[in-house]
């Protein structure tokens, strides 16, 4: 086995697990489950059959990833955070054929207790702040708030807020790192070295 498994944690039969991966404590992964490498998955986390974890991704404790859940590279999922997958659920109404999916790119993180309803797109190194709701797509970059979730901001690829306004055009760059990034508009770009 080339990932650590606590032994209280259950990973079922055809489960693929990426190596360096660690599956903490009272964690299930459903057999259908692809998890990537140097992915950690906190106590008490659930993983459905179709979803599929990327690489380097940390899934803190209490958060279940539901079928139809699709996480990138370098997702932070934050304690007990909440994703759906179906947007009516009724206990006695089967609708295990309208799971929607869900989306989360490359280095989104996913603050502790927010909710990700169903069938959004979080965009790349979007930051999503402790206890927001969010019923619907969050651009790249963007920092969003609140219930329902509202952008409030832009945050660098660092993971540091930039001082840039919600719309319009600007410029900021990243006191950790030196990147620069762009706003056209509704739009961040990160400019890439030389151009």
């Amino acid at each position: 086995m080339s990932y650590y498994k606590h032994e209280s944690a259950i990973v079922d039969e055809g489960a693929e697990i990426g190596e360096g991966s660690r599956v903490w404590h009272f964690v299930h992964v459903c057999g259908g489950a692809k998890i990537g490498k140097g992915v950690s998955l906190g106590q008490n986390v659930f993983v459905g059959n179709k979803v599929v974890i990327g690489d380097n991704c940390k899934v803190q404790n209490n958060v279940s990833v539901y079928d139809n859940v699709y996480l990138e590279d370098g997702v932070f999922c934050g304690p007990s955070m909440v994703f759906t997958n179906v947007y009516n659920p009724r206990s006695l109404i089967e609708r295990k054929d309208q799971y929607l999916d869900t989306h989360v790119m490359k280095g989104a993180t996913l603050g502790a207790n927010c909710t990700i309803v169903c069938g959004v797109t979080i965009g790349e190194y979007s930051f999503v702040g402790a206890g927001a709701v969010v019923n619907r797509d969050v651009p790249a970059y963007a920092l969003v708030l609140g219930v329902p979730a509202k952008q409030r901001g832009w945050m660098s690829e660092f993971g540091e807020q930039l001082n840039l306004p919600v719309s319009g055009e600007g410029e900021a760059v990243c006191e950790h790192t030196g990147t620069r990034y762009i706003l056209n508009g509704n739009q961040l770009t990160k400019l890439v070295a030389g151009s």
